[in-house]
């Protein structure tokens, strides 16, 4: 069985993985593949480039100020950058044999088509602003910028097969231990 981990940015759904992680659950995580495989991968960089512009990359790196300029332009920038890298990404996934997989826009990307269940993790708006802005150093407006970008965590909740509050009170290993599809004990480690 493929699972799922999903959330809006702030959500806490790293910290979640990271939690699966001291239990022997590997997660395989979009946002890292998908950052390897622009900065790897020669068809992704011939592709970004000619999408963007020669200001794509800088000696070979990745000029993410042009990109996330382009990115925030418009919603058809964006959906172009999506169509080069999610099906990299996805590519990957599959060869990589993992079960889990870590993904902030599973259901935008379309990748939730990969797994068979989806677990959403979520977090109060307010709890999720202040972790984001304490993580990235970045202004409340930017970080309510880039939620503008995902889908309401309540649309999300309501696609997802289970849920896990990460308000920074409720035990997160104890809900992890009462999903079904998640083999762990939390008295373990």
């Amino acid at each position: 069985m493929k699972i799922g981990i999903t959330g809006g940015i702030g959500s806490g759904k790293s910290y979640v993985c990271k939690r699966l992680t001291r239990y022997g659950i590997k997660v395989y995580d979009c946002d890292a593949a998908a950052k390897r495989l622009i900065r790897t991968s020669p068809v992704i960089r011939q592709q970004l480039t000619e999408l963007i512009g020669p200001d794509t990359y800088v000696h070979g790196v990745l000029n993410k100020a042009a990109v996330a300029q382009f990115l925030l332009q418009s919603e058809e920038h964006a959906k172009a950058i999506d169509a080069i890298v999610h099906p990299a990404v996805f590519r990957d996934f599959e060869e990589s044999g993992m079960q889990w997989m870590e993904s902030a826009i599973m259901y935008e990307s379309g990748i939730y088509q990969l797994v068979d269940k989806v677990i959403v993790v979520t977090a109060p708006l307010e709890v999720r602003i202040q972790r984001v802005m304490q993580r990235d150093h970045i202004t409340r407006e930017k970080v309510l910028q880039w939620m503008q970008r995902q889908w309401a965590q309540e649309e999300v909740v309501s696609r997802a097969d289970y849920e896990i509050v990460n308000d920074g009170e409720t035990d997160i290993d104890e809900q992890l231990a009462h999903l079904p599809i998640c083999p762990i004990n939390p008295l373990s480690p």
